[in-house]
Order: C-alpha cells, then structure tokens, then sequence
C-alpha cells in the first residue's frame, strides 16, 4: 500500500507541471553562442590563432619578404596586409570544423539532437561566435598595420567595406568545415584535410605576389582562386579604388559556398549515425 501511495506521489509530481515551451529559434541559436563564449572563457588559449598568430603572420612576411619582392618594407606593407588579412582569418576557419568534430568525438553531439530544439541553432551559434574571432584577428591586424606604417588611401569606409567582405565570405567558407567535421573521423584527420585546400588556396593566390609576374599557365589559376578574388577586393577598396562588381565577385563566391555547404552540412547533421 504504501509503495503504490509513493509511485502515485511520483508520478503526480512528474506529470502535475507544465512542460516547458519549446524554445525559438533565435533563443536556441543564442544559447549556442553563449556556450562557445564559455568555452574560450574557460579555455583562453584557443584564443592565440586570432591574436598571436596574425601577429607573427604580419611581422614575419613584411620584414622577410618586403625588401626583396618590392625594394622596401613600407611599400610591400601597403601591397601585403589586405592580402595577408584575407590568409590569415580564412585560415582561421577551419577550427569551426574542429571544435564540431570533437563534439562528435565526445558524444555531446548526439544529446544536442535530442533536445527539442531548431536543429540548426547549434551551428549557428558556433558560427557566429566564430565571426567574433575573425572580426578580433582583423582589427588585430589592421592596428599592427597601422602602427607600422600601412596607410588605407581609401579611409575609414573603404577599410569598413573590406572587413565585412572578408567576415561575410569567411562565414561562408566555414559551412566547408562543418561537412568535413562531420565525415572525418578525428580531429586529425580533419586537420590534414583542411591544410591541403587552404595551403594551396591561400599560397597559390595573389596575397603575397601580383599575378602578373607569375607564369601564364598559373595565372588562370589565380584569378579564379576564391582567396585571390576576395584579397582583390579587399586591397582594392582598402585603398580606394574598390569597385560593386569586384564587391558582386564575393558576394557570389560567397553564395556558392552557403549553397552547397549549407544544406549539406545540415543533412549529414541530421542522419549522421
């Protein structure tokens, strides 16, 4: 008697309360992005690819390179740091892939499409935390460069429009890195994957030389490489001879990226076994 007088207690204290609303989309995308916030507050050294790595980039190809390739440091500055920040924030990307797939690893993944949520907010919310960074690498950037000597003739408009080109496509691009963190089976893996389409992206565009002094047969690899047409418009409106049909050319480049990625990212998200 007893016994059932308990179960019925029990039971009347689980059923008796309100289940609790379903949350909205934007509500569930911002917990995401609160979640990834706590993990580089806890975890603050994940924050050295967008401070000390930018920096290093910078110092290292301005003072190596510039006298050799343009004659003078300052010259080359001027010609290097769109190009470089272009390199160095689409390199950035990848660890959306990474941070997804060791979810995956750890089981988290699973209990995130169990709960009664949109579905998608859990990328989301990392990849908007994830312009956050780009966004801290590229004043990073853009600060050393001034303190440098780097001078925007097309001033502070022209430098604005470039930053949100390059946050824009680098959104894009990490919808690359969540469907490769969803098919590689570790972290590794993943690594080298994405080290062998950013290495030649990025060294084989026209961040470091002008596409002119390379061999013809190169050129036309250049000039269609995503990386070349972003650092393009990036220099151009930097430094005031930007134009809407180079603004077009990444905007569409950009689409491209969303078109395939996207739905693709969130079809193995929600069949992946």
């Amino acid at each position: 008697m007893t016994k059932q007088m308990n179960e019925e207690r029990l039971h009347d204290a689980i059923a008796s309360g309100k289940r609790p609303r379903r949350p909205s989309p934007f509500s569930s995308t911002l917990t995401f992005a609160s979640r990834t916030l706590l993990r580089i507050k806890h975890v603050p050294e994940q924050m050295f690819d967008v401070t000390l790595f930018p920096i290093i980039f910078l110092l290292m190809f301005t003072y190596l390179f510039g006298g050799a390739i343009a004659g003078s440091t300052t010259e080359y500055l001027q010609f290097l740091l769109p190009g470089i920040l272009v390199m160095t924030v689409a390199q950035i990307t990848m660890y959306t892939g990474l941070d997804l797939n060791n979810d995956i690893r750890k089981g988290i993944f699973d209990r995130f499409r169990t709960l009664p949520i949109w579905l998608p907010s859990a990328l989301i919310g990392a990849l908007l935390v994830d312009v956050v960074r780009y966004t801290l690498a590229s004043l990073i950037m853009i600060g050393l460069g001034l303190i440098l000597g780097f001078r925007p003739e097309g001033g502070v408009s022209g430098v604005l429009v470039a930053l949100v080109l390059i946050l824009f496509f680098s959104f894009s691009l990490s919808w690359l890195w969540t469907t490769l963190g969803l098919i590689m089976r570790s972290d590794k893996s993943l690594m080298m994957v994405s080290m062998m389409i950013l290495f030649p992206l990025t060294f084989v565009s026209n961040v470091f030389v002008d596409p002119d002094t390379l061999p013809g047969w190169l050129q036309g690899f250049v000039e269609v490489n995503p990386i070349s047409v972003l650092a393009n418009a990036v220099r151009s409106w930097m430094h005031g001879t930007g134009t809407f049909e180079q603004i077009g050319l990444v905007l569409l480049t950009s689409a491209i990226f969303i078109v395939i990625f996207a739905p693709l990212t969130m079809y193995l998200y929600r069949n992946k076994k």
